[in-house]
């Protein structure tokens, strides 16, 4: 594993990062069969690396995404996609769920995900965008929950994790009328976190973001990730106590007593996850 047909990876060894670029074989980076089969490899891939704590999503073509490549997935599975029988419409709703399993693999990951957006962001893109952790764009970003338009009901990842984004109105809004959204306006709505003057000024600050981010103990970035993942559906006081029983559990990690050290030494502490 490692070699891969539309993603390119770099490893930042001294980061602890990862830089994947979207590197599909047309200039605006259409989501052909590749890369929904290799995405959920792609992650596992990078999770048996205990170095790597974040990772980037990023493009160097004309656009980010445009999304998934109709055509192409229309003449491979057109026979499923108009099945009579029960038994093909459960081997649909299997493919549908393996398409799926890209995203939900990045969203439990312990490895924290970010992503770099220019020109295009178009439906597939952007369930891939709200399946990481944080989201950065160029002036220049355009973004569409294009699916409503192509009468699809969008079903990998934007209508499940786009209202605790950017709020109910503003991920109906973007659902209802699958139309283009400037990255000022998702900056606004909270989408993305940053917007940059263009594509050379993302790429930098994502990767310096990263390494930010890897920079704390990857015993607690995993937590901090677990801890916000189970709050998109609890209350507060579940979380609480979900929170509670973590730390009475793994509080006292390598880490913990590193930052002890360090911090009666007046020195960086040197962390180990």
């Amino acid at each position: 594993m490692g070699q891969f047909n539309f993603f390119e990876i770099e490893k930042q060894s001294e980061n602890r990062t990862a830089i994947i670029y979207l590197n599909g074989p047309d200039p605006r980076n259409s989501m052909v069969w590749d890369f929904w089969k290799e995405l959920p490899e792609l992650v596992e891939y990078l999770e048996q690396d205990s170095n790597i704590k974040a990772a980037v999503f990023l493009s160097k073509k004309k656009s980010f995404s445009m999304g998934l490549e109709l055509n192409e997935f229309g003449e491979k599975f057109g026979d499923l996609i108009q099945g009579a029988t029960g038994d093909q419409r459960m081997q649909f709703l299997k493919l549908i769920q393996d398409m799926q399993s890209g995203f939900i693999r990045i969203m439990n990951s312990p490895i924290v995900f970010l992503a770099g957006v220019h020109k295009h962001c178009v439906g597939g893109a952007l369930d891939l965008i709200c399946a990481c952790d944080l989201r950065l764009a160029s002036g220049d970003a355009t973004v569409s929950l294009r699916e409503t338009k192509v009468a699809i009901v969008a079903d990998m990842c934007s209508l499940n994790r786009l209202p605790g984004i950017v709020g109910q109105g503003n991920a109906r809004l973007m659902a209802f009328t699958g139309g283009d959204f400037s990255a000022e306006k998702c900056h606004q709505m909270g989408l993305f976190s940053e917007v940059y003057s263009g594509m050379e000024e993302l790429h930098q600050n994502a990767q310096k973001l990263a390494a930010e981010i890897a920079a704390n103990p990857g015993i607690v970035l995993k937590g901090v990730k677990d801890q916000l993942n189970y709050m998109q559906n609890h209350s507060p006081e579940e979380g609480l106590k979900y929170v509670a029983v973590w730390n009475s559990a793994f509080l006292d990690s390598e880490d913990f007593r590193e930052l002890q050290a360090a911090f009666k030494e007046r020195r960086r502490p040197n962390y180990k996850s």
